[in-house]
């Protein structure tokens, strides 16, 4: 299959520069661009290396230089460049109805258009909504609701009485409403507190594998509409993540803790229970935050604090060393001193 560029153009709404009717088979890394691949370049750099490769068009932004190759201008590159992923990505096929080796059991009720794939099971009046593509070992509770349009890849468990919206990607080996970490220490052993909330995941959410949504003590879990959660997270009872957020690798949100909208939590950073994060939050990869956060903020280090403060405080423990050889010095100096004034 191939589009020219006016047809790539039209899709993302760009201007062309350069002949219209250069054929595309396919899109690619900068690095690894083949002729009749677009590329797409968001910075003056990107633009150089893109203008260098064997790629036959590119997608830049507005105010890029000429890059001696036909482009496509457009305001935002990296989206341009999704929409043009999808036009080339191979389609996926799925396979429609409930395979037979499927559990699905009383009470449940499945939408229209299901792929229900090999052994998964379906507990009690459970609610599969339509267009549902529920991959093979997948285990789905009893009074699970999950939206129309869901995709849940293979070894995904949902546990009882958790509530999904609609266009939601839960990724393999995923487990949603696990017990919440809760005990209390009676007489030097400790004594598990009964984990009987839920979890609710907004619509457009996205989890990715090997993460733990943990269902609350009590109240809900909550996962809002549209965010994106990486692999490798774990998100503790009584959470409650806001919309639009980014959840990076690694991440640990631990219990109780309240994250307002669009709030990006970098690789491997840790929130302490029982705190808030305010909208629009950045926390920087490995920050470590113990205390409140405020809206709009950017945070490194640990403890949590400003991303510049952090950066002074790196730049001036460089400087330690330096430093200790001048105190021993100024000390060897002042003990010279001392020694002439008691002569």
């Amino acid at each position: 299959m191939w589009k020219s560029l006016r047809e790539l153009a039209d899709l993302v709404e760009g201007d062309i520069e350069g002949d219209p009717e250069v054929r595309i088979s396919g899109a690619a890394d900068i690095a690894d661009a083949q002729e009749g691949n677009i590329v797409f370049a968001e910075t003056p750099r990107f633009v150089e290396e893109a203008r260098k490769s064997r790629a036959s068009a590119i997608i830049i932004y507005k105010g890029a230089r000429n890059s001696g190759k036909p482009t496509i201008t457009v305001a935002n590159p990296r989206y341009a460049f999704a929409q043009v992923l999808r036009v080339f990505a191979p389609a996926k096929t799925r396979e429609p109805g409930i395979h037979p080796t499927s559990i699905v059991g009383p009470g449940a009720s499945i939408g229209e258009n299901p792929s229900i794939g090999f052994n998964v099971y379906i507990g009690r009046n459970a609610s599969i909504g339509g267009n549902a593509w529920i991959y093979p070992f997948v285990f789905i509770g009893d009074n699970v609701r999950l939206g129309d349009n869901c995709i849940i890849y293979p070894l995904v468990a949902i546990h009882d009485g958790v509530t999904i919206g609609n266009d939601v990607i839960v990724h393999s080996g995923t487990v949603i409403g696990s017990d919440g970490f809760g005990y209390t220490k009676v007489g030097g052993e400790h004594y598990k507190m009964p984990q009987i909330g839920t979890v609710v995941i907004g619509d457009n959410v996205e989890i990715g594998a090997n993460v733990t949504v943990d269902r609350a003590r009590t109240g809900k879990t909550v996962i809002g509409r549209g965010t994106k959660i990486d692999n490798l997270v774990h998100i503790a009872h009584n959470v409650k993540i806001g919309e639009n957020c980014i959840v990076v690798a690694q991440v640990g949100v631990s219990g109780s803790v309240d994250i307002g909208d669009r709030v990006v939590l970098a690789g491997q950073a840790g929130l302490k229970d029982h705190i808030t994060v305010g909208d629009d939050t950045v926390i920087y990869a490995r920050a470590g935050v113990i205390g409140n956060i405020g809206s709009g903020e950017f945070v490194s280090g640990y403890p949590a604090r400003s991303h510049k403060n952090q950066m002074r405080i790196q730049a001036a423990q460089q400087r330690l060393p330096a430093l200790l050889r001048l105190v021993k010095d100024l000390e060897r100096r002042i003990e010279e001193l001392e020694g002439r004034l008691k002569e």
